[in-house]
């Protein structure tokens, strides 16, 4: 059977997803941002274009690197997340049936316990379409809201990820598959032979459990991460069953594809159980001349200061006060995205741009017709460089309009991606 590729998409509960001027294009809907409906509706879109399932990014709290304050995000509408991605999953479960549904959820500032009771009611509520996008969290900011100061370094958020996972996965393991007895007659609901507690303690972790319900039916939600520091890529190795990749080219891509996937076959992991799917933003349309007049329209949306803020943000350090890569590292401390640095670094280096250039540089953007899009992602697929993309919305719900009405026929035209769900699980999808 011909490999085919895998579609995530990338969303957040909010106005704009990926792109800080994206809530005032005219196809982005404002009036129903905290309405059921909107979620429905994108819930729909997706599944009717037949993506493997779509994920909730999160940041808990409002940006301040930028000049220490929160007015660019607040007055010029920065990428945030107004409601729970957990409130808004269940909504979206009730309208579809294959759709798998993400959420980004940080090992840093919950217990096991909670996160494994949320993550297996929702593996219940939508029948077995559960995913859990782990992050460790990376901002002082958040980390403000938690009830301390600064972040931790890198190699002790992991190390307490590692844990963390490991904690929930002794819980969602508590409940044999065959505990549940339900017998009205004998007045017996469970065996409790068959339910055993986690006992589970570790440095950072400890948890006694059982859980109170039973093995949800993908026994586990499918677990998503998006690290890309030596770190990152050890736990991804361990745990991932896909990851959220950024990329600098097809050369990048395959680099990091090969690394990640010789690290699983090491740790005694089947490379196929991982499907590594880098970043995709497109802005398409029935002619490149319309797609660029569009990017350019869209792109002349966003203020100077909230593109200064949201790259301070996603940088980790205050771009007002510093000038060069060494600068950016020296201010960072534990903060920001690695992927994000690394990034910069590509742009100087194959672009010979500044740093002002590079950091004020958005992520890359595929511009041109549905054939000139599918041309790009079946490239970086044929190549070995991905299994599928996570495609982000730039404009929402009108990209993912655009992108199921026109790219998706294009791949299914070329044999390259699904015309209908193989499973009912997303995990079962994703195999597939």
């Amino acid at each position: 059977m011909p490999r085919t590729m895998h579609l995530m998409a990338y969303l957040k509960t909010g106005a704009t997803a990926v792109h800080p001027g994206g809530w005032r294009h005219p196809q982005t809907d404002l009036h129903d941002v905290f309405s059921p409906a909107r979620y429905e509706h994108i819930a729909r879109v997706l599944e009717a274009a037949c993506f493997d399932g779509c994920f909730y990014a999160d940041t808990l709290g409002i940006p301040d690197l930028y000049t220490d304050s929160i007015r660019p995000y607040v007055e010029y509408g920065g990428q945030l997340s107004h409601l729970d991605p957990m409130m808004v999953l269940p909504v979206m479960a009730r309208v579809t049936r294959h759709l798998g549904l993400g959420a980004t959820l940080s090992t840093t500032f919950h217990q096991a316990y909670h996160l494994a009771r949320m993550l297996a009611s929702l593996d219940f509520l939508s029948g077995g379409r559960a995913c859990w996008n782990i992050v460790t969290s990376s901002m002082d900011f958040e980390a403000r809201n938690f009830g301390r100061q600064s972040m931790d370094a890198v190699q002790n958020r992991y190390d307490q990820a590692d844990e963390m996972v490991e904690a929930c996965c002794a819980l969602w393991d508590c409940w044999g598959a065959d505990a549940l007895v339900l017998d009205k007659a004998s007045g017996r609901f469970a065996d409790p032979d068959k339910v055993h507690r986690a006992d589970y303690e570790g440095k950072y972790v400890r948890v006694r459990g059982p859980l109170t319900m039973p093995r949800s039916p993908q026994g586990r939600p499918v677990l998503m991460q998006a690290g890309s520091s030596p770190r990152g890529r050890a736990f991804a190795a361990r745990w991932a069953e896909v990851i959220f990749a950024s990329s600098h080219g097809i050369a990048d891509a395959s680099a990091f594809y090969q690394d990640i996937k010789g690290r699983m076959e090491a740790q005694g992991r089947n490379p196929a159980h991982c499907q590594i799917c880098p970043a995709l933003t497109v802005v398409v349309a029935e002619t490149e001349s319309i797609a660029r007049e569009k990017a350019e329209y869209l792109d002349s949306l966003t203020p100077p200061e909230l593109e200064l803020a949201t790259s301070s943000a996603m940088l980790g350090a205050d771009l007002s006060k510093i000038g060069t890569v060494e600068e950016l590292e020296a201010a960072r401390g534990h903060q920001g995205h690695g992927g994000h640095v690394d990034r910069v670094r590509a742009k100087m280096a194959a672009d010979k741009a500044s740093f002002t250039e590079a950091t004020r540089n958005r992520r890359r953007t595929i511009i041109g017709t549905a054939t000139q899009v599918a041309d790009h992602m079946e490239a970086m697929f044929q190549a070995g460089a991905c299994d599928g993309f996570v495609v982000m919305g730039n404009v929402t719900p009108g990209m993912f309009e655009d992108f199921a009405r026109m790219v998706v026929p294009e791949l299914q035209r070329r044999g390259l991606f699904r015309t209908a769900y193989a499973a009912e699980t997303l995990r079962g999808n994703l195999l597939a």
